[in-house]
């Protein structure tokens, strides 16, 4: 894959393939290990590493800021902050705060991180297929969060290109490099999202951040 990366970087580029034919193209890239190399080859970062350690970094900084915020965010986020407190696996903790940071953005974290239950896989498929970039989570009924999802996985343009993954941090990683790695724009209902992973996670182009953003950015480190 390293060998064929100008290749396919040329194609991405200039001729901006469908996600579809490309994945038919280069099936060997769809894949967790080789989504983290090509992205390495690209920015010269680690790209699951860099997110887990900042993610897990700001968490603290994270939750005390979306706390004391009052009003609809505190609201929207109850739930998610009940899980978090009760929560012991690390996976779900950083879901948690995940899905609590998209709302803290004025954003919909259902946007992004899609959950489903299992008992009907076409209405599942059919959904996921009108999707044009998203995280998925499909439970088995009746399980409730502590249990481990029965399938975690990305689609792009209706294409489930991941799947079977360990945890939704992972899976918001792997969509980030696959953003970069396809050449894709931001969906502009999860720009400051986006924008989040980006700049203050990945610290790619950290100087160009938006003014909320920014003004997160700020008040995760005076709150240190």
């Amino acid at each position: 894959m390293a060998r064929t990366f100008a290749y396919r970087r040329q194609e991405v580029v200039n001729q901006e393939p469908r996600v579809k034919d490309f994945m038919e193209r280069w099936p060997a890239l769809f894949r967790e290990k080789e989504i983290n190399a090509e992205f390495q080859r690209l920015v010269a970062l680690p790209l699951e590493q860099t997110f887990f350690a900042q993610l897990d970094k700001y968490s603290d900084q994270l939750i005390h800021v979306i706390q004391a915020k009052g009003g609809a965010t505190r609201e929207k986020t109850a739930n998610i902050m009940q899980t978090l407190n009760q929560a012991d696996d690390i996976h779900l903790q950083r879901e948690c705060v995940l899905k609590a940071l998209i709302i803290f953005l004025g954003e919909d974290a259902d946007d992004l991180i899609r959950e489903y239950i299992d008992t009907d896989a076409d209405d599942v498929q059919w959904d996921l297929e009108r999707l044009t970039m998203a995280v998925f989570v499909i439970r088995k009924e009746g399980e409730g969060l502590q249990e481990p999802p029965a399938d975690i996985g990305v689609v792009i343009e209706g294409v489930e290109v991941l799947h079977d993954l360990t945890s939704v941090a992972s899976a918001c990683a792997l969509l980030l490099g696959l953003v970069y790695i396809l050449n894709l724009a931001y969906p502009k209902p999860l720009r400051f999202t986006f924008e989040m992973f980006q700049k203050v996670f990945m610290q790619l182009e950290p100087h160009k951040m938006s003014h909320k953003v920014q003004n997160l950015y700020g008040r995760l480190h005076n709150s240190q």
